[in-house]
């Protein structure tokens, strides 16, 4: 199952790629494209960079005092060594909604961020399911793989946003309308572009949840510990729906922390809770 994750990993990413360059295509010559690209691709390289600081931030998020949360960091510590990678940096949220996510560029600059509603609904089993799937996310370099899939997305919606103004004066048009090619074009690259990108994303983040719930379910040996721990969280959630912060950033935390309903719902950053729950609870490690 890893090895098939991985491997929608690569295809998905490969298709907005193909993407990409399937908008660069249609666009062909216009004018100020590569300055919009180069723009795409620094944003998104000082998101890689510094999306940890300004996600802890917007949580409130604060270094956890080892004093204090001496068992969180044990199992923290623990967890990272099963892993294999170094320990990460431990954070707290004094937040009510039971939730944790990872961030951090890579597996040396990492972090770990639990809300202490968490710490009060799981056991020590079921926390440590949910570090686990943290530090998974961590060792599969999962922030490098959004910050690029959400660089090539960027790059669409922009072109697709240059298209909107283009059209709106008077930038889409000309011969290729007679038999309709500039009318398909710009519907291509204005709408079905940036929402395929969007689809694709949403696939990959699934794809991603997936494989971090398998590969932390075998480093601590215990699925049904992190299958009990989505079930618990997934009720705490909707008792209690995270008032702060952005739903840009639901792909980050274990469960989606907002309410989620009609379109938004299908449109989520996580898969389906059953189907998650299922997979743990048919696993054998």
């Amino acid at each position: 199952m890893a090895i098939l994750n991985q491997f929608k990993t690569v295809i998905i990413l490969g298709l907005l790629a193909g993407l990409l360059m399937g908008v660069g295509w249609l666009i062909g010559g216009y004018q100020g494209l590569t300055i919009g690209l180069i723009f795409a691709i620094v944003m998104n390289f000082g998101t890689y960079w510094f999306s940890d600081r300004i996600v802890l931030w917007m949580y409130k998020a604060q270094e956890a005092k080892k004093s204090e949360y001496p068992e969180l960091y044990k199992m923290v510590s623990d967890v990272a060594k099963l892993a294999g990678i170094p320990m990460p940096k431990v954070y707290i949220m004094q937040n009510p909604t039971p939730n944790a996510f990872a961030t951090g560029r890579n597996p040396k600059h990492a972090v770990v961020a639990c809300t202490t509603g968490i710490m009060e609904l799981l056991n020590k089993e079921e926390l440590k399911g949910v570090i686990a799937h943290e530090i998974s996310h961590i060792r599969n370099r999962d922030i490098l793989i959004q910050t690029i899939a959400a660089t090539i997305a960027a790059v669409i919606s922009y072109v697709a946003m240059m298209t909107r103004y283009a059209a709106i004066f008077g930038g889409v048009g000309g011969k290729d309308d007679r038999d309709g090619g500039g009318i398909l074009g710009f519907l291509l690259l204005a709408i079905v572009t940036p929402l395929i990108a969007m689809l694709l994303q949403l696939a990959l983040s699934r794809s991603r949840e997936y494989l971090a719930d398998e590969s932390g379910a075998k480093i601590i040996k215990n699925p049904s510990a992190l299958a009990s721990a989505l079930a618990k969280l997934e009720t705490g959630v909707k008792n209690n729906p995270m008032r702060i912060g952005s739903p840009a950033t639901s792909s980050l935390f274990i469960v989606n922390p907002f309410s989620a309903k009609g379109l938004t719902s299908l449109l989520s950053t996580h898969p389906p809770m059953d189907e998650r729950i299922k997979r743990l609870k048919d696993m054998r490690v």
